[in-house]
């Protein structure tokens, strides 16, 4: 199956090593952010799960919820743990999936429906498990963000993004280029003047159809 930005997330039953989960009743009604990897016990997505870990308090700070995946069993999930844990300085809270038959990462539409896992198999053959999905209460597809092998996400992007869904959905507004909490946001062009104004105070038109203001 495809899946795209606001289409509902499959609600599979998986295997992690924490127990097996119902993804809806995992999401709850609140945000999460899934990550996938291709592989454990591998040096990009060590340093990932890592910062992940690293980073625990911010994702409890926005209410976020934090599942990994990996391509591989629970016994080896555990494992890989103790790496993770000896490399950042973080031990790893969160569940990861046991997607060693793959039914994720075809459900998330990161591998084709015919696709198998080889014998002796190297990342290579599941490359393209590198995605990070952020999803939101109601259960819909916000974000999607697929990197390669090679190159190590960028965490603070992730978080700012975060913030910019949970701002938007908020307060209402967009967010600009680059936006940070605190700068200025867009008001939708479904907005009149009149209703901006009611809403949000003052605002600045710099184009016909871009306005922007600040949250008080």
């Amino acid at each position: 199956m495809s899946l795209r930005i606001n289409d509902t997330v499959p609600d599979l039953k998986v295997v992690t090593d924490q127990g097996d989960i119902s993804l809806h009743d995992w999401i709850g009604d609140g945000w999460a952010i899934i990550f996938s990897h291709p592989k454990d016990f591998t040096p990009v997505c060590t340093t990932e799960f890592g910062e992940m870990a690293r980073l625990e308090d911010e994702w409890t700070k926005r209410g976020v919820k934090v599942l990994g995946v990996s391509v591989d069993a629970s016994a080896d999930h555990a494992k890989w743990k103790v790496d993770i844990e000896a490399y950042s300085g973080s031990k790893p809270s969160f569940a990861i999936v046991a997607d060693d038959g793959i039914e994720l990462a075809k459900a998330f539409d990161m591998l084709p429906a015919e696709a198998v896992l080889p014998e002796g198999r190297t990342p290579a053959a599941t490359a393209t498990v590198r995605t990070v999905f952020v999803i939101g209460p109601d259960k819909k597809l916000r974000l999607s963000l697929t990197y390669p092998m090679v190159i190590g996400r960028n965490f603070d992007e992730i978080l700012r993004v975060v913030d910019a869904l949970q701002t938007a959905e908020r307060a209402g507004v967009a967010t600009p280029v680059n936006w940070r909490p605190g700068d200025d946001v867009i008001i939708p062009a479904a907005v009149s003047d009149e209703d901006a104004k009611e809403k949000f105070g003052s605002f600045e038109k710099r184009l016909p159809y871009l306005r922007t203001t600040s949250l008080k």
